[in-house]
């Protein structure tokens, strides 16, 4: 996941519950500062080919710097929909624009002793040539899942999307049946 740089420190977020109600609200510097249960987003962007959108994260990074990350997206604003924010990080963070509506999969809470949010899934085809967020982006390429599936071992992911990416692997397990 990109907490993504555009979005400040002060910038307010929704603060959430066990169940995703809005509770509350909190400076983001505050949210991460005192564990507060937040929303993000998680899109999974494939090129014209199929192959997935990875990169690797910038130092400068607050959250999981210089980690590896097949998602792209970050924080949800305060008010503003998953639906929203997924098609405005995915833009912001592949550099493109006039993107189609990621597609919503699904949501889990991501809940370890250091962060806890709420992390909706998605997935956008993104034919466009990109142009990563230097900022953000300290290196990318687009892989098949084959050559992902092998770095998954070999490279230190972000652990919220590896998790999110095990998730999504074991929903399409389901979803064939």
């Amino acid at each position: 996941m990109s907490e993504s740089e555009p979005l400040s420190a002060d910038e307010l977020l929704d603060v959430v519950d066990e169940r995703d109600r809005v509770v509350g609200q909190a400076r983001r510097a505050d949210a991460m500062a005192r564990r507060l249960r937040h929303r993000c987003v998680f899109v999974l962007a494939r090129d014209a080919a199929g192959r997935v959108f990875v990169h690797r994260r910038t130092a400068r990074k607050i959250v999981f710097p210089s980690l590896y990350d097949m998602f792209v997206g970050g924080v949800v604003g305060a008010g503003e929909s998953y639906d929203a924010a997924a098609l405005r990080e995915a833009e912001e963070e592949l550099g493109v624009s006039g993107l189609p509506a990621p597609e919503p999969l699904f949501t889990f809470l991501y809940d370890t002793p250091e962060h806890s949010w709420f992390c909706a899934v998605y997935e956008v085809r993104c034919a466009l040539p990109v142009r990563p967020q230097p900022e953000e982006i300290a290196w990318h390429a687009f892989l098949t899942e084959e050559e992902l599936r092998e770095r998954l071992t070999e490279w230190e992911w972000v652990p919220d999307g590896a998790e999110a990416y095990r998730r999504l692997g074991e929903w399409r397990r389901d979803r064939r049946g």
